[in-house]
């Protein structure tokens, strides 16, 4: 009865059935045709399935994502990277991958940043005389980042699949989101040295030091509400917020929100889900009370968007319950793990392999659905070779992102064609090279644990 599973799964997928439903209707073929299970079970399982704590943060963070996008915070952050690179070389290249990095910290999606930050990057950089397809390919690359800086929606769903704690995946991705955006800048100068590009905006002390200055705030904090725990010495925070008020420093209070959620997760202040309620309010407070950027109309708009995303969300979430929990109960998940550790014993080859096959699998699903189908599988190897199931969220979640560049199914590779009005294949041709950067973060993140590891190991 196991190829009626598999069978009734591929048949589906290749017949272009959404994933939620092929999944879905595989379990029930499955069970009608094996008569063991009375058909209720798939019902059953696929309300256990979303019957879970931690899937409670997964609504709160699309909708602080939205509540960013639509408050006119994007021009805030990007003017801030506007000041703080922009003139360097090719500097507005600097500039879209900073001010991803930074909104990376907010959205959790790198579709969201894609749409979020693309229209206002792809344009000022096509008004400023840059090339359609190098600022499509910076783009697109800069937006893998939202998922692995956190807060990370699919981390929320990799942690509750492999049983592992989201507070350390959220702090596992900060080092690889600073080694991609690392290479990516470093691509962007080779660019600008080739093509002889100058800076965008002239070098001001005071732009500078002024952005520099709003960096240190958003650092400073987390070190200030532990002085002020530990010594009761909050005035000087105060100080520096009333600051924020008297400069009008546009990006501080924004980037609050993912220094605040990794903050009161890593001392334990709260769980994943009020963190994510926490960034909802605060995203409310800014949008509302702060910039008044953002109308009850909106908020109305808003909240309609995150529930459509949220019930496909957790549609595929429940789906994937049943599939999996049927893969586990025919030992399809142990014949796969003898069937690979008889290959291979090396921790190194099997991330390889691993690597490999989830490149081929992110050019076909979305992330989602690969980690809710991928994770029942590939867990029982992992376990038994030892490997981090927090450094291997890392490597599953960013090689996902990577698939999603990719024809066919890319979807930021869609929403920038829109965004860029190219064809969809100029867009694939002009984001090839970025993958380049991408895949060295890749590898780095895959054959050195610790750049994932070190500082969850410093709080847990």
């Amino acid at each position: 009865m196991t190829p009626a599973l598999l069978g009734g799964f591929l048949a589906g997928m290749v017949t272009g059935v959404p994933v939620a439903i092929a999944m879905a209707g595989a379990a029930l073929l499955y069970i009608l045709l094996s008569g063991d299970l009375p058909p209720f079970v798939v019902v059953h399982r696929m309300i256990s399935g979303i019957d879970s704590f931690p899937l409670l943060a997964v609504p709160f963070f699309i909708l602080a994502g939205n509540l960013m996008n639509n408050a006119g915070i994007t021009t805030r952050i990007y003017n801030f990277a506007l000041a703080l690179v922009g003139w360097l070389r090719g500097g507005l290249g600097h500039v879209n991958v900073i001010a991803s990095m930074i909104f990376a910290g907010m959205s959790g999606t790198a579709i969201a940043e894609a749409a979020g930050l693309g229209t206002i990057e792809i344009k000022a950089m096509k008004d400023q005389g840059y090339p359609v397809g190098f600022a499509v390919g910076v783009t697109a690359a800069s937006s893998t980042m939202g998922p692995i800086i956190p807060p990370s929606l699919p981390f929320v769903i990799y942690g509750m699949m492999a049983d592992a704690s989201v507070g350390q995946l959220f702090l596992a991705g900060i080092l690889p989101g600073v080694v991609m955006a690392g290479l990516m800048m470093a691509t962007v100068s080779y660019y600008a040295r080739k093509y002889k590009w100058g800076g965008d905006v002239a070098f001001e002390w005071g732009r500078v030091g002024k952005a520099v200055l709003e960096l240190g705030i958003v650092v400073i904090f987390p070190v200030a509400i532990w002085a002020a725990i530990q010594l009761a010495v909050g005035a000087g925070m105060l100080l520096l917020l009333a600051a924020d008020w008297k400069f009008r420093f546009d990006a501080v209070l924004p980037i609050m929100t993912p220094v605040l959620l990794v903050g009161g997760m890593t001392t334990g202040i709260f769980t994943p889900t009020e963190g994510a309620i926490a960034a909802c309010v605060w995203s409310l407070f800014l949008g509302l009370a702060w910039y008044r950027t953002l109308s009850w109309k909106m908020l109305v708009k808003v909240s309609m968007e995150t529930i459509e995303t949220t019930a496909t969300v957790m549609f595929i979430v429940a789906a994937a319950s049943i599939f999996g929990w049927l893969l586990t109960v025919t030992r399809v998940t142990d014949a796969f793990a003898a069937w690979v550790l008889s290959f291979t014993h090396s921790p190194w080859a099997f991330l390889l392999l691993v690597n490999l096959l989830m490149l081929f699998v992110g050019c076909f699903l979305e992330p989602t659905a690969s980690i809710l189908i991928l994770v029942p599988v590939l867990m029982p190897v992992v376990r038994q070779l030892g490997i981090d199931p927090v450094h291997f969220g890392l490597i599953m979640v960013l090689n996902l992102m990577i698939g999603l560049l990719h024809p066919p199914m890319g979807m930021v590779l869609f929403v920038l064609a829109r965004i860029a009005k190219l064809s969809f294949e100029k867009t694939t041709m002009a984001i090839l090279p970025w993958l380049v950067p991408l895949l060295a973060a890749l590898i780095l993140v895959t054959y050195i644990p610790s750049i994932s590891l070190w500082l969850p190991r410093q709080f847990y």
